[in-house]
């Protein structure tokens, strides 16, 4: 390999909790995210047992010039695997070039014939045109869906479809809905409790609690993370808990409870959010990740003028044909989503706790 062969050039695996140099490196590189922030690895290890990190950094001359975070995800039921990296987003490798990803890959690879494990999952954005030279076989693609933030919000809302947001927007502002941040343990149990009642309507299990605990505690005293409710006569109805890291604010969650539909709160706390973030300096506002299957989700999106990237999955060995992504048409998934439909609240997040269990 070109790089390793060169001089002063090494792999090491470091602990970004333990090594100052990472979070530095992460917030000066261009694809770097808050997944990547060592922070990150402190909300997983508060939240689930069955994750264990690994940080792989090409050092040159002492000094990380591109790293490769990958998490064992250890399951009887779903496999162990190595995934970079788990529930998030966005989660590009932090390199520059083929010559960056290459040894890298190869020291993941022995990794994982080390703890015979016999898949690597890589998720992609701004990174995947360094796969094409890899033995990486991509599976699937999730789109993400952003909005430039480069124009001042009065006219960002005018690239809004007229009626499905505009309208919208203009609506749950006439409601009287209030928009609050929210900073107490108290609203973070607002956002939950819609949390749930949202992965219901979907039939799907919900994050643990635990997560959202750890994720807000650890990142909302760095103003890395924000929660805004929409409160009609002092109830929350609402809530979008966003993600801040590197001039881009990502919502992560978006919850609500569809009795108070007819005031469209959420798109009255998606128009809040951005408004903030363009006045906060961001650049880019996110919309998440979406399975190209959710058309309605895909339509909502599309529909507040955003553009649309494809975000390649990759595995190791390749997969061939298929898509790995598309988990809907298996018994288990059909089983889970039938559980999620039926199950009351306390024992949804139950089913949410068993299930994340085994994820990354």
């Amino acid at each position: 390999m070109k790089k390793l062969n060169s001089p002063g050039y090494r792999i090491a695996e470091i602990d970004p909790l333990a090594d100052r140099r990472w979070d530095q490196f992460v917030e000066n590189h261009p694809f770097g995210w808050i997944c990547h922030h060592s922070g990150w690895k402190k909300v997983l290890e508060m939240s689930f047992r069955h994750l264990e990190a690994h940080y792989f950094v090409l050092l040159h001359n002492g000094k990380i010039q591109a790293g490769l975070p990958v998490f064992e995800v250890r399951s009887w039921l779903t496999g162990n695997r190595l995934v970079s990296i788990p529930f998030a987003t966005i989660s590009d490798p932090l390199i520059s070039s083929v010559d960056d990803l290459k040894p890298l890959l190869s020291a993941v690879t022995e990794l994982a014939r080390e703890r015979n494990i016999d898949k690597i999952e890589i998720r992609t954005l701004n990174s995947s045109p360094f796969f094409s030279k890899t033995d990486l076989g991509v599976a699937g693609s999730y789109k993400h869906h952003y909005l430039p933030l480069d124009r001042p919000p009065e006219e960002l809302m005018n690239t809004f479809h007229r009626t499905c947001v505009r309208q919208r927007i203009a609506r749950s502002i006439q409601s009287g809905l209030e928009v609050v941040e929210g900073k107490t343990e108290s609203d973070l149990r607002d956002f939950y409790r819609l949390h749930v009642l949202s992965r219901k309507r979907l039939a799907l299990p919900p994050q643990p609690y635990i997560f959202m605990e750890s994720l807000f505690n650890i990142f909302h005293p760095q103003g890395r993370a924000s929660l805004f409710l929409g409160k009609k006569d002092g109830n929350a109805i609402a809530a979008l808990l966003l993600l801040k890291f590197n001039g881009r604010v990502s919502a992560e969650f978006a919850v609500y409870d569809e009795t108070y539909l007819n005031v469209s709160p959420i798109h009255r706390l998606f128009w809040e959010a951005i408004k903030s973030s363009s006045e906060e300096g961001y650049k880019v506002f996110d919309f998440g990740r979406t399975s190209p299957l959710n058309e309605k989700l895909m339509e909502f999106k599309g529909r507040w003028g955003t553009k649309a990237a494809d975000m390649p999955l990759y595995f190791f060995p390749s997969p061939g044909s298929g898509n790995e992504s598309n988990r809907e048409g298996t018994i288990g998934y059909k089983l889970m989503r039938k559980a999620c439909r039926n199950a009351p609240d306390f024992a949804l997040q139950h089913i949410g706790n068993f299930c994340y269990r085994h994820l990354g």
